[in-house]
């Protein structure tokens, strides 16, 4: 046998221990005539008794993992530092969760006697230079400037076992997001409370959608982050009003709070909140239907610092909003939305109150109060108002926006979105009647807004006025534009996207009325566009033009190319998609003199084929970013030699 096996070596048999040195394997005696030989393993997984025939065989061999939890969590207690604890959390799930249940002040720390002499620590230093000492590790772990954030299957309760354990040697976690949960194995209270207790550090933590997540895991929270600052919360249905209220009681450096589709929070929390948090600044309630007037009163009424405030969908009435009017006098950012049971005299009293004295940036959305009288009473009451929003608002007229413009005094934005009783009248009457200072204005959706003959009408022109954009205003022509082009002789940026009736006979007048010169120009989707515009653009403006979107201009062909390519040297972003370019008109752009474009799309450009590579090589000197999305007549050979050459530059196909 041992000759058909090429086996040579000793062919005796020893009872009990290795065949020889170095072996590992032994040798059972199970019997007075039979030996049963045990080869090596890696790795014992079985650290039970071994039954042969009836015969029982102890494994005596120690092991750590026989000792009970209160045991090892001692052990643990006692690892010097976090790579060690980092280490040991590695070995198996048991230890980790035993390890993210010690916290981070249970943690022995070694004291170092008072007598002993500077030079001993010197020789322990010298003789263990890559040991840390524990004064170190604990100032590395209360520093908390990491932030993870988990997301859908990767949010478990062991990886943010892992985090917590983890993170302490590495700056101490400072903020936290969870989005989603495994459908599996989701984050619980349990995740949660190992992050409170091995993470002290935290000061900023957001839960969206997170069923599991209750009350127990930020009762943790409370009673370990005490230097938490903002916490963010949408779409936990286990979360009710005792938890934010302990949170409010033991984290008074709290400056920010989202409370977002909370089924179960309302008044009690926004009460607790406003009484123990002084430092709160900010504050957003969003679609909580127990949230009423009571609770946002006392929040509004208590907290002296709040800055910035959002209610958004909540079952609230005039009486909040005459709160906000008589304390907000810290408020500087508003925003109001779907407040359907506020009527025209909740805003009337809100801005005739006067305590938004401070306010610069009012949003308003959705809300059947906003009317021609309380706009115009917000006007008064919000002297320092700079940037106003108004969308769907469906009661608001010319006179209303009229009477907003004459009486507000610093207002430097305006933004009218989907309100169809706004006329080109009232447009421009409120473009000249406001003050010097509207930078910026800008037209959504807004319906009523018609192509009419121009009136009588005696308009001062607003030598202020940078930025105008009317996007999707279908009644909106070239009559209008050419009344426009008289009152806006400074424009810097120009956005006319989605004006299917505007011609170039209308815009060539708006264009040589812009004195200052053009930086951004979008007109894209004007269909009834051609070169003719983009000649005038180049032309007039050519010398400071930076970005020119021509996106569904599809009457703009090559020849358009060729004379933006020799008259925009500062030109950085063009956009052609689904215009007429072909070949010729990409080999003119890639000979004239851009220097400075950087990001180039032809999305849609069927007559682009793969002539145009060297072209686009050229071109790939400078860009960051090219699209060549659709366009069918380039051969993914192409596409390849391009991301070949162009490496450093990001190509969509």
């Amino acid at each position: 046998m041992p000759a058909l096996v090429n086996y040579s070596g000793d062919d005796n048999f020893y009872s009990g221990g290795p065949f020889c040195s170095g072996d590992s394997g032994i040798l059972l005696s199970i019997g007075s005539h039979v030996d049963i030989y045990c080869p090596a393993r890696k790795r014992a997984r079985i650290s039970g008794p071994l039954v042969v025939e009836g015969s029982v065989f102890e494994d005596k061999r120690p092991s750590i993992d026989r000792l009970p939890d209160e045991c090892l969590f001692e052990i643990f207690r006692h690892l010097p530092g976090g790579r060690e604890r980092s280490a040991s959390a590695c070995v198996s799930k048991r230890w980790l969760t035993i390890l993210s249940g010690v916290r981070s002040s249970e943690f022995y720390r070694s004291k170092v006697p008072q007598g002993q002499s500077d030079g001993m620590n010197v020789d322990l230093a010298s003789n263990n230079t890559e040991s840390i000492s524990q004064d170190e590790d604990l100032a590395v772990e209360c520093d908390g400037y990491l932030t993870r954030c988990v997301e859908g299957k990767k949010a478990t309760d062991v990886r943010l076992a892992a985090i917590a354990v983890c993170t302490s040697r590495r700056g101490g976690l400072g903020k936290l997001s969870i989005r989603g949960s495994n459908s599996d194995r989701g984050v619980t209270d349990l995740g949660l409370s190992a992050i409170a207790r091995g993470c002290p550090s935290l000061r900023f933590l957001s839960l969206w959608n997170v069923p599991s997540i209750g009350d127990e895991g930020l009762f943790e929270i409370a009673r370990e982050c005490h230097s938490l600052e903002k916490l963010d919360l949408c779409q936990c249905p286990s979360i009710s009003n005792k938890s934010i209220v302990a949170i409010a009681k033991s984290c008074p450096n709290l400056t920010a709070l989202t409370v977002e589709s909370c089924l179960n929070i309302g008044n009690e929390s926004l009460q607790a909140v406003g009484k123990c948090c002084p430092k709160l600044q900010s504050i957003t309630i969003k679609d909580c239907p127990l949230v009423r007037d009571q609770g946002v009163a006392s929040l509004l009424s208590s907290a002296s610092s709040l800055m910035k405030v959002k209610l958004q969908t909540l079952n609230i009435s005039d009486c909040s909003l005459a709160v906000i009017g008589h304390y907000g006098k810290s408020i500087t950012s508003l925003v109001l939305s779907g407040l359907q049971n506020v009527s025209q005299k909740g805003f009337w009293v809100m801005g005739n109150a006067r305590g938004l004295q401070t306010l610069a940036s009012l949003a308003i959305t959705s809300c059947r109060g906003v009317t021609d009288l309380s706009l115009e009473a917000i006007g008064k009451g919000c002297p320092n108002l700079k940037q106003m929003c108004i969308r769907k608002c469906f009661f608001l007229s010319d006179n209303g926006l009229v009477a907003f413009a004459k009486a507000v005094g610093s207002l430097e934005s305006l933004q009218l979105e989907e309100c169809n009783r706004i006329t080109q009248t009232g447009i421009l009457n409120a473009i000249s009647n406001c003050n010097s200072k509207l930078k910026s204005l800008t037209l959504v959706k807004c319906m009523g807004i018609k192509d009419l003959s121009p009136e009588s009408l005696m308009l001062s022109p607003s030598e202020s006025l940078r930025s105008l954009a009317i996007r999707s205003c279908l009644g909106f022509g070239s009559t209008s534009l050419a009344m426009l082009g008289k009152l806006c002789p400074q424009l810097h940026h120009l956005d006319l996207s989605g004006l299917c009736g505007i011609t170039d006979t209308g815009l060539l007048p708006l264009l040589e009325s812009c004195e200052a010169g053009l930086t951004k120009v979008n007109l894209s989707h004007c269909v009834n566009l051609t070169d003719e515009v983009v000649f005038a653009v180049a032309r007039l403006h050519g010398g400071a033009l930076e970005l020119l979107n021509l996106d569904g201009c599809h009457k703009v062909t090559d020849a358009s190319l060729e004379v933006l390519a020799n008259n925009c040297p500062l030109l950085y972003d063009l956009d052609l998609s689904k215009c007429s370019i072909t070949d010729s008109g990409v080999d003119a752009l890639s000979c004239g003199v851009q220097p400075n474009l950087q990001i180039l799309s032809l999305s849609g450009c069927s007559m682009i084929s793969n002539k145009s590579i060297t072209a686009l090589k050229k071109l790939g000197r400078t860009l960051v970013g090219l699209n060549l999305q659709h366009c069918n007549s380039i051969g993914s050979h192409t596409i390849e030699l391009l991301t070949e050459n162009l490496w450093r530059c990001d190509i969509l196909s």
